[in-house]
């Protein structure tokens, strides 16, 4: 990617020079100066490090593959190769690149659940068709060989797409519990896959920063910002539900004070 397109592209996502630079690891001044065109010739490393963040899904990075699974090249494995891993094994497959997935922790459980918890009983008292669904379920995103996701919850709007074996296609809602080793996959290149795909909205919740970011990616603006202190609306329905990040707070408040 060229300057001019990286600055587009952190236009196109919304996101600051702060964001991209603890996305991206290059210091914040170093981040500052390429987007104000102070740095005119930034170093070859530091572009690696930022189209890392910023490449769309279908540009490839300028840098080479590593092996994993079976000896093929990341980029290469299909679905073919995802099915046979080891089910005690949490992988994702974006792409053709397998990604490793760590295990969850409290605080990824008990928001997740929660959060599933609240939407199901939205659908169940309003006899909805969405359907709520919370991890572990395979999402084939974009209905190839290449791609299989496991969100931490989704809302599945068009029954359709719900198959015996999987999500077949892009779910209305995306939420994802982040941690420090999921930050960049779930901000940047899943960012990028949801979007392409149709996703209608995507959270990611960070329970370190006690923030909500929002992409609704069929409004002009994004993303909302919210904090654990915030009425966050879901804005895929248009009947006014909202998930009150108080309540979540209060549900994994004694995980905060025993740190």
């Amino acid at each position: 990617m060229t300057i001019k397109e990286m600055k587009e592209r952190k236009k196109e996502l919304g996101y600051t020079c702060a964001q991209i630079a603890e996305l991206s690891g290059v210091p914040l001044g170093t981040v500052q100066k390429i987007f104000s065109g102070a740095t005119v010739s930034p170093r070859y490393d530091t572009l690696i490090e930022l189209e890392k963040v910023l490449a769309p899904p279908d540009l490839p990075l300028i840098h080479e593959p590593q092996v994993i699974y079976g000896g093929k090249r990341q980029g290469d494995y299909t679905l073919e190769d995802y099915y046979e891993i080891p089910e005690d094994r949490r992988v994702e497959l974006i792409d053709g690149v397998i990604y490793d997935m760590a295990s969850p922790t409290s605080f990824h459980q008990l928001i997740a659940g929660l959060i599933y918890t609240k939407l199901m009983n939205h659908v169940l008292e309003k006899q909805g068709k969405c359907l709520p669904m919370i991890s572990p379920i395979d999402v084939q995103l974009d209905c190839d060989s290449r791609t299989m996701v496991q969100p931490d919850v989704v809302v599945v709007c068009d029954r359709d797409k719900v198959i015996e074996r999987c999500i077949y296609g892009a779910p209305d809602l995306v939420i994802e519990v982040i941690s420090k080793s999921s930050a960049k996959r779930d901000a940047v290149i899943k960012l990028n896959k949801y979007l392409a795909a149709g996703v209608r909205e995507y959270w990611m919740i960070d329970p370190n920063r006690e923030t909500v970011l929002v992409y609704r990616f069929q409004k002009e603006e994004y993303p909302v910002i919210y904090g654990f202190d915030s009425q966050v609306p879901v804005g895929i329905w248009d009947d006014g539900f909202s998930i009150d990040f108080r309540e979540v707070y209060e549900h994994i408040r004694f995980l905060y004070e025993r740190s």
